[in-house]
């Protein structure tokens, strides 16, 4: 996946040191790479639509409708909150080392703070905080790079926007406007009666 600097600058942090607030920096073979207050981010809001899931009452979820291309079908049926809530941590299990994982688990699935998750996985402060933000890059660029959908942009992931080719010139075809008659409006019934 190509980033680009509209994807990172409004999720970038205006006081980060690496990239100034843009959001992108060069990287290897001077290709484009996120900064890592970009990644950080994209975890942050992914982490934080989590957890409106998971707390948000039962009684409240709904299925959906969507538009998928099947050969068979053309919708499914869903139900995104819990669909959601399983990729993010579906993603975790695959992509994180057993400690991250652990720290994953114990920090941002079930809530514990540093002092907790210090003690129980045996562990300083520093390293703790250190595995934190490893955490959250690697995830964020994850959540973001992950295909065929992606768990960031949420809007996307959540009201199913489908991508696709934009159109030529010669697929464009011309419809001419026409007049509509305002004799078959039915909210003009009293000014036509007049005329």
């Amino acid at each position: 996946m190509e980033w680009t600097r509209s994807d990172t600058i409004a999720l970038a942090n205006n006081s980060c040191t690496q990239c100034h607030g843009l959001g992108l920096r060069l990287g290897k073979k001077e290709r484009m790479n996120p900064c890592n207050c970009v990644l950080r981010a994209i975890f942050r809001a992914c982490h934080a639509r989590f957890r409106h899931c998971a707390t948000k009452e039962k009684y409240m979820s709904r299925i959906s409708l969507e538009q998928v291309s099947s050969r068979e079908r053309s919708f499914s049926w869903g139900r995104k909150d819990e669909e959601y809530m399983a990729d993010f941590i579906l993603l975790g299990r695959r992509t994180l080392s057993e400690f991250d994982f652990k720290l994953f688990r114990f920090h941002f699935l079930l809530g514990a703070d540093w002092k907790l998750c210090c003690r129980r996985m045996g562990i300083d402060r520093g390293t703790f905080f250190h595995a934190v933000y490893r955490v959250q890059q690697e995830l964020g660029r994850i959540f973001r790079e992950v295909e065929p959908y992606s768990l960031f942009p949420l809007d996307e992931y959540f009201h199913g926007s489908v991508r696709a080719a934009p159109l030529r010139p010669s697929q464009l075809s011309f419809v001419p406007r026409m007049q509509p008659d305002l004799r078959s409006r039915s909210f003009l019934p009293g000014l036509l009666k007049s005329a």
